[in-house]
Formats: structure tokens, C-alpha cells, sequence
């Protein structure tokens, strides 16, 4: 064991945990102040759910030995943990419980993410039971394919065969572009179609209600990326230091190309443009971080904050609502990030791969391309069908009563803004200022 990574590793967990409620307060600047409270309660029922059902199951279905040639690993082979509580039990130079904890934050903030594409109209329990579902059909065998590297012996010989995206098809995805992003993308593409369309979307004004949340999330998820990326080098060493760099470039990077279209397109740069072109630089520079160098990454975020600045307004021209534009910046940003490894990648990364503009021709192209896309479809399909089967035996989606008035009053019996009338302290006898400003209105009433 080397204490220096497992303090880097756990250091790396802890960030990457942060990012969940501050997605949620990313997600909860931008809903309408009547469903604020539900829009965070999904990230944080997202912690709950999956945060057990990792240790129950999912980190054996993702790290257990392989059963099917690189699609799943055994679901009751580390059930509870049962075997990798022992100090000697390591995974690489780490203690095994500080892998699966790290990995565990992936699991809970991907299943969070899909929860913004459905944002105003879904009912609290169902959320839960999808949320459950989806992590044990889809989460867990995807990164079981893109995460579970083949263990090897001294001699090199493959001893515990892992994933196929990893080991057979040998794309590269450093942090989670497929698994994370891809995967939650795609799963927020169904949903929004079962679910349809908010009332009254797209006629009426649906605006962020507190654009200050949506930057101080932004900023919280940011921070909690670096562990996200430099945290998957489960070391603290060169690797972990050239994802932090490329990290920040590329998120940069994202931020400027998207506020120039909204500058063209628009005539204004906007708040909301900024935060979101930070989610979009990180999202895309997640697979890509150790296989590019610096400029690499300024290249990747350009391109993708240009790209998911022009797909979130896709959801207008396909009517379909995804409510946050998971689809536009979390699967777009996904896939550009992932395809474009095969373009910009040097064997000058730690990667050690070069892409097309690197003399490496279309070999890794069409790696990253099958593995973006296998991601894609069975997520699609597989987010589709359970979505259906929420919504046909228990109902997903909120009554357009409750949504019209607040469905965080209907869901939660709670409003995040309390309006009441202020008053003078008990006892006092003095009037209260709500009672003397409706003794004026109320004596201006009858004149």
C-alpha cells in the first residue's frame, strides 16, 4: 500500500461526492422556484439509493469477475463487501475499500444527472424506484465495460479478464465520457420523451429562479472534477497532475466558445451561459484528460462549448423537453469529448495513443466512436423501457394540478421560500408590519 495515493484516492472520493449536491445546486438555480426543493431531493435521493445498493451489489456487477465475456461482472461475489474489508486486501496500491468508495461517487452523481431532463413533473417515489433500476440494469454493467481493466500476472498474463470497452475494443475513457456522461445523457433522452412536455412548455417563460445557485453550483462541481479526473489516476503522480491541467484549460476553454455564440447568436454573453459552458468543458475533457496534452484539451473544450451551445436548442426544433439540457450538454458533450480523443490524442499524454492529427490515422477514431455509440444505444433503449415500466405500474409523473401550483408542496410538504408576514417579537403587543400594511390597504380600499 502507498499511503501518498490512498490519501490522494480518498481526497478524491470526498471531492467527487461534493459534486453531488453541487449539481443539485446547479439543477436547483435553474428549475422554477415552486419545484426547487424537488429538483435537489432527486441528486440527493440519487446518494441515498445507489449509495447502498453499490455496496450491496453494484460494485461486485462492476469490479466482480467477469461472467460474459466483458459485459457484467458476478453480482454476489463481493456482496456487502465481503472480502475486501482485510488490511492486506488491496486494488493496485490502495486499499480495496478506498477503490470501491471512490467509484461508488461515479455511480451516484451519473444516476443524479439524468434527474435535470425531467426537471417540474416527476413524482418523488418513482424517481427513486427508476433511480434503483437504472443503476442495477444499465450503470453497473456499463462500467463494469468502460472501468473494469483486465488483471494481469507478473508474465502479463490476463488472470481476471474485465470489461469489453476497456480491454477488447480499447477505447479510452479516463474518467467516465461513455459510463458518466454518455450513459446519463441518453437515459435523460428517454425519460423526457415518457414523461413529455411541462405545462405550458415551450409557450410560456420557464427562466432559472436563482441564477446565483446555478453559478455557486457550477463552481462546487467544478471543484469536486478534479477529483473526478485526477482522482482516476488512483495515484498522485504525473498522470494525476496532467488531467488537473487539462482539467482547467479545457473547462476554460468551453466557457469562451460558448459564450461567443450566445455573443453571435444572441447579442448578449449571459450568466447562465458561463455555468453552463463550464459543465460542458468538463464533460468533454472527462474521457480525454490523460490522452491529450494541454493544448489538446484548449482544442476539445473550444469545440465542445461551441457544439453543446448550438444542441440545446435541438429540444425546440425535435419537441422533446429536457427540462436542463442534460441532452445538449451532458450526451453531446460526451460524445464530442470521446470522439475527439481520436482525433487530438499524442502519445506525448499518458495515454500513449496518437489520434488522427497525430499520425495515428483512424485507429483509435473508430475505437472511441463503437464505444460512444454501444454506450448510447443500450442506455437509450434500456432507460426506455423502464421508464415505461415506472410509469405503467406506479405513474412517474406528477398531476398537472401539482405541477401547475407546486410540486414541491405536493411531493415534499415543503416550499423552499417562505413568504409570510413579518412579525414583531411575541409578547411585545405591537402590531405586526404585515397587519399595519393591511390596515392601510384595506382603509384605502374603502375611500
Amino acid at each position: 500500500m502507498d499511503t501518498g495515493d490512498t490519501a490522494w484516492v480518498l481526497t478524491s472520493a470526498a471531492l467527487v461526492l461534493l459534486m453531488t449536491p453541487g449539481l443539485a445546486f446547479f439543477y436547483g438555480g435553474m428549475v422554477r422556484s415552486k419545484s426547487v426543493l424537488n429538483m435537489m431531493m432527486m441528486s440527493l435521493g440519487a446518494m441515498a439509493v445507489v449509495g447502498v445498493l453499490w455496496v450491496l451489489f453494484g460494485y461486485s456487477m462492476a469490479f466482480g469477475g467477469d461472467v460474459g465475456g466483458g459485459l457484467l461482472g458476478k453480482p454476489f461475489e463481493f456482496f456487502g463487501l465481503d472480502g475486501l474489508l482485510a488490511a492486506d486486501s488491496l486494488f493496485g496500491k490502495i486499499p480495496s475499500t478506498v477503490f470501491v468508495a471512490f467509484q461508488a461517487m461515479f455511480a451516484i452523481i451519473t444516476v443524479a444527472l439524468i434527474s435535470g431532463a425531467i426537471a417540474d413533473r416527476a413524482r418523488f417515489g418513482p424517481w427513486l424506484l427508476f433511480a434503483g433500476l437504472w443503476a442495477t440494469i444499465v450503470y453497473f454493467p456499463v462500467a463494469h465495460w468502460v472501468f473494469d481493466f483486465d488483471g494481469k500476472d507478473d508474465a502479463g498474463n490476463v488472470i481476471d479478464p474485465g470489461g469489453w470497452i476497456a480491454n477488447k475494443l480499447l477505447a479510452i475513457d479516463f474518467a467516465g465520457g461513455t459510463a458518466v456522461h454518455i450513459n446519463a445523457g441518453a437515459a435523460g433522452l428517454a425519460l423526457a420523451i415518457v414523461l413529455g412536455k411541462r405545462v405550458g412548455w415551450p409557450k410560456e417563460p420557464m427562466k432559472p429562479h436563482s441564477l446565483p445557485l446555478v453559478v455557486l453550483g457550477a463552481g462546487l462541481l467544478w471543484f469536486g472534477w478534479f477529483g473526478f479526473n485526477a482522482g482516476s489516476a488512483l495515484g498522485a503522480n504525473g498522470t494525476a497532475g496532467v488531467t488537473f491541467v487539462n482539467t482547467i484549460v479545457a473547462t476554460c476553454a468551453a466557457m469562451l466558445g460558448w459564450l461567443l455564440i450566445e455573443r453571435i447568436r444572441d447579442g448578449k454573453a449571459t450568466t447562465l451561459g458561463a455555468a453552463s459552458g463550464v459543465i460542458a468543458g468538463l464533460v468533454a475533457i472527462t474521457p480525454a484528460c490523460s490522452a491529450v496534452t494541454p493544448i489538446g484539451a484548449i482544442a476539445i473544450g473550444a469545440i465542445t462549448g461551441v457544439l453543446c451551445a448550438l444542441a440545446v436548442s435541438l429540444k425546440y426544433r425535435f419537441g422533446f423537453d429536457d427540462s436542463l439540457d442534460v441532452v445538449g450538454v451532458h450526451l453531446v458533450g460526451g460524445l464530442a469529448g470521446t470522439i475527439l480523443i481520436g482525433f487530438f490524442a499524442s502519445d506525448a499524454a499518458p495515454a500513449k495513443v496518437n489520434g488522427l492529427f497525430y499520425g495515428g490515422g483512424f485507429d483509435q477514431l473508430w475505437r472511441q466512436a463503437v464505444g460512444a455509440f454501444a454506450v448510447l444505444g443500450y442506455s437509450f433503449v434500456l432507460s426506455l423501457a423502464l421508464g415505461y415500466l415506472v410509469k405503467f405500474t406506479v405513474g412517474f409523473r406528477a398531476s398537472e394540478e401539482a405541477e401547475v401550483a407546486s410540486i414541491d408542496e405536493s411531493e415534499h410538504a415543503e416550499r423552499a421560500y417562505e413568504y409570510g408576514s413579518l412579525t414583531s417579537a411575541r409578547g411585545t403587543g405591537k402590531p405586526s408590519v404585515a397587519a399595519g400594511a393591511t390596515a392601510v390597504l384595506e382603509g384605502s380600499n374603502k375611500k
